[in-house]
């Protein structure tokens, strides 16, 4: 019951969420949750941190309703430790967020998003893969709502910065397609035209592309 127990645990519980092995990944979540609230008490950020993984393992089996408060939780002890603009705290938000999205509770989303999107630009300037993560996550959001013109530059300006994140890296980010099938959908549900969905999909990159 050492807390370096709980964080091997978390680190092999990532591994088995990524090649897919969910129900082997609870657990050790599960344990290294316990661990880590007997070691350090309920409200430390370790724990939060460790709500956050189990509520995104709970989501990726789709049961919503379980992971919410967990994400709750966490935002509460991330608010409590690190303040109120702290990255922590707007990645849970928008984990949140999207979770909300997800279960029809826009109202409630639409704040937490635009809150995790502020944080983040603030935190790492304009143009870092974590704000075009929150920038595609409000867009989704507002298509949502029905409001795709507002949605329009915001899933525009996810894809730009991470075009730029592969041009200067060398790497592309593992949000890029997502973000780009995104645009391209929601430019499709603008019923523009091929010529003009293609200078907009274009347009996106431009100002990144090598000359």
């Amino acid at each position: 019951d050492h807390p370096h127990v709980a964080t091997y645990l978390i680190n092999l519980a990532l591994l088995l969420r990524d090649t897919n092995r969910l129900s082997d990944a609870e657990p050790l979540y599960r344990r290294a949750l316990a661990i880590y609230e007997s070691s350090y008490g309920p409200d430390h950020p370790h724990v939060a941190t460790c709500l956050n993984s189990l509520a995104l393992l709970l989501r990726d089996t789709n049961r919503l309703s379980d992971a919410e408060p967990l994400y709750r939780r966490a935002l509460a002890i991330y608010e409590s430790s690190y303040g109120p603009d702290h990255p922590h705290v707007a990645t849970c938000l928008n984990n949140l967020a999207s979770l909300l999205r997800d279960t029809n509770h826009l109202s409630e989303a639409e704040p937490l998003s635009r809150r995790a999107l502020a944080i983040s630009e603030a935190s790492y300037g304009p143009d870092h893969p974590h704000v075009a993560t929150c920038l595609n996550n409000l867009a989704l959001l507002l298509r949502a709502t029905n409001r795709l013109s507002e949605a329009e530059p915001m899933s525009r300006r996810a894809v730009s910065i991470l075009v730029r994140f592969q041009f200067e890296t060398g790497h592309e980010h593992t949000n890029l397609r997502a973000c780009t099938e995104s645009y391209e959908t929601l430019l499709g549900e603008l019923d523009l035209d091929a010529a003009a969905m293609e200078s907009r999909l274009q347009g996106s990159a431009e100002p990144f592309c090598p000359k």
